[in-house]
């Protein structure tokens, strides 16, 4: 089956502070928080970069960087750039989530624009999660499986609200999917996720969590809330 080749890859990359960090003078932060923003404001002439808080929202993670880029190398680079930074001792990479984006297999023929690149909106919230669909789902007619994503597809279209991003990462990380949904309201997503447990097509999800809500935020804002 031809497809378009893949688009561009999406990294999650989660961050928490050390406890040290609290202990440091203001000025100190100022300095090293100054140095971080400067770092990731320069990235972005080399990937997206977009910036999220989960500080109180969950317990391994105070900060997201959510990045786009056509190749791995200016992820990495900013990887490296920030644990050069004076704040890089104090930072911690609690999870990183790897994948591509390509065509939908499902989307071709319900009448929707094939798209292989992600385009961020504007929602303030973001849920992220890996996903990972049994080996029977892989198994399944092509058809069948089609059915039950109409379904799903279907029950999304009712909550026009919520917009979805998927990625995939067979081989580039342990799960089969990287999704993260936008939106503005947290509890509309919850009846959302409620909605699809009950088709047919979630009888073969394997695993997907850890969940992650996140908060737009820019990333001084962020920094300066960390104590």
């Amino acid at each position: 089956m031809e497809q378009t080749p893949p688009g561009s890859f999406i990294v999650y990359s989660f961050y928490r502070v050390t406890p040290a960090w609290l202990t440091l003078p203001k000025d100190e932060k100022g300095r090293a928080i100054s140095e971080v923003v400067a770092k990731v404001e320069e990235a972005k002439g080399q990937l997206s970069v977009r910036t999220y808080s989960t500080l109180g929202l969950k317990r391994d993670a105070d900060f997201l960087l959510w990045l786009i880029s056509k190749e791995l190398h200016p992820v990495q680079a900013l990887a490296s750039t920030l644990r050069k930074t004076a704040m890089g001792p104090y930072l911690e990479s609690s999870h990183t989530f790897l994948a591509v984006t390509r065509e939908s297999t499902y989307l071709k023929d319900h009448g929707h624009e094939v798209k292989v690149n992600v385009e961020p909106g504007k929602g303030k919230y973001l849920f992220v999660y890996p996903f990972v669909k049994t080996r029977e789902w892989y198994l399944l007619p092509l058809e069948e499986r089609q059915k039950m994503m109409n379904v799903h597809i279907k029950v999304g279209h009712e909550f026009p609200g919520i917009r979805i991003n998927t990625s995939y990462a067979f081989g580039l990380d342990d799960q089969d999917f990287m999704v993260s949904f936008e939106g503005d309201a947290p509890k509309e997503f919850v009846t959302l996720v409620m909605r699809l447990r009950e088709t047919e097509g979630s009888r073969y999800t394997q695993r997907d969590t850890p969940i992650f809500t996140c908060v737009k935020q820019p990333i001084e804002e962020i920094l300066w809330s960390l104590g």
